[in-house]
């Protein structure tokens, strides 16, 4: 077991070691990929010395997907905020979308790790039917409802990929078809089932 795992030193000392190991790795994926991403760098970035990196992490898959589980943290408490407040979908449906902006280069490392990397794919599974059951409790909906959801969820972030990485305009086309289909699958998540 690495030293930072659980053996020694103080708790709140790991923890801070660990997230600024991920905030770095954060920063070096985003800014450089995946692959253009060592170890090395992340651990200096970090302001360590490059073997304290695999005293808390086994590689750089494992990082990878502390870093993506943070993304899906924050992205989680943005629109819950924005939704205990009530704000509109289109409103929802910008943020969703500036967020993925915010980590473009880490979003396009991510769609290729999930096709290249089980663990990075695996994890990815995880997180969506996470979500997908977060929206059925939020709905009250029953199970049967799980795969119009996760679809629905699927739309969502390709649509909102798309539109961070301009592809509508790389179409000579204006975002807002986009933008209007992606908050009509807000609306949609956002309404609760009929009553049967």
């Amino acid at each position: 077991m690495p030293i930072g795992r659980g053996a020694g030193g103080a708790k709140g000392v790991r923890r801070e070691t660990a997230e600024k190991l991920i905030a770095a790795a954060a920063e070096e994926f985003n800014t450089h990929g995946y692959g253009g991403t060592d170890t090395n760098r992340i651990a200096r970035r970090a302001g360590f010395a490059p073997q304290t990196f695999y005293r808390w992490f086994a590689d750089k898959a494992e990082i990878f997907i502390r870093v993506y589980d943070q993304w899906q943290q924050q992205e989680a408490r943005t629109l819950g905020a924005l939704l205990a407040e009530n704000a509109s979908d289109s409103r929802v449906a910008a943020a969703v979308v500036e967020h993925h902006r915010d980590y473009l280069v880490f979003r396009r490392s991510l769609r290729q790790l999930s096709l290249e990397d089980e663990r990075v794919r695996a994890a990815r599974a995880a997180s969506r039917v996470r979500q997908v059951g977060q929206i059925l409790i939020w709905r009250g909906a029953t199970a049967k409802e799980a795969p119009a959801i996760a679809a629905a969820l699927l739309q969502m972030e390709r649509l909102a990929d798309a539109l961070a990485e301009g592809e509508f305009r790389d179409m000579g086309l204006d975002d807002s078809a986009g933008e209007a289909a992606l908050a009509a699958i807000i609306q949609r998540l956002r309404s609760k089932p009929a009553e049967a």
